[in-house]
């Protein structure tokens, strides 16, 4: 029977590329010489660290960032969530984005109850960060990922692993 995944994992490449091009930018932007503003980057914690002199210059880091982001691939800005900024010694101030990396269980649930409610001939199972969608015909999966593409805008999706 035909089936296929949908996922959303993050392209470490991608967003290395883009947090080394966001660095470069800082290190030559001339309202930036002389400040402590800098940007890191932790695979292991799926986070990124700004740090700036002030608010306003994490919020021009994360203009720098973003745009950079959308350019290697598109809507990964959507997966990032914002803790709120922090003030570290003295007027400094610094703000760690979190990066989600997979599908969440409440979004699995929410996609399985799109295609349910929609009535299609299909059968959803959440596995783990995935959601596996098997179905008699070709067709029947293509209307799924139509479906599941129109109403599900707020969190970059993949689908892969199309089987015939």
């Amino acid at each position: 029977m035909p089936s296929f995944d949908i996922s959303s994992e993050v392209n470490i490449p991608n967003l290395t590329n883009s947090i080394d091009t966001t660095s470069r930018m800082i290190a030559n932007r001339y309202d930036f010489k002389g400040s402590t503003a800098k940007i890191e980057f932790s695979e292991k914690d799926m986070s990124i660290t700004l740090y700036g002199d002030s608010e306003f210059q994490i919020n021009q880091i994360k203009d720098i960032l973003f745009p950079s982001l959308e350019k290697k691939e598109p809507d990964s800005s959507k997966r990032i969530d914002s803790n709120p900024m922090q003030t570290v010694s003295g007027n400094k101030s610094k703000q760690e984005l979190k990066i989600k990396n997979g599908i969440d269980i409440d979004l699995a649930r929410l996609i399985v109850k799109t295609i349910k409610d929609s009535k299609i001939k299909v059968q959803a199972n959440i596995q783990g960060s995935e959601v596996r969608i098997v179905g008699a015909k070709r067709d029947v999966l293509q209307e799924c990922i139509a479906l599941i593409k129109s109403s599900h805008k707020d969190f970059p999706l993949s689908f892969g692993n199309f089987r015939d």
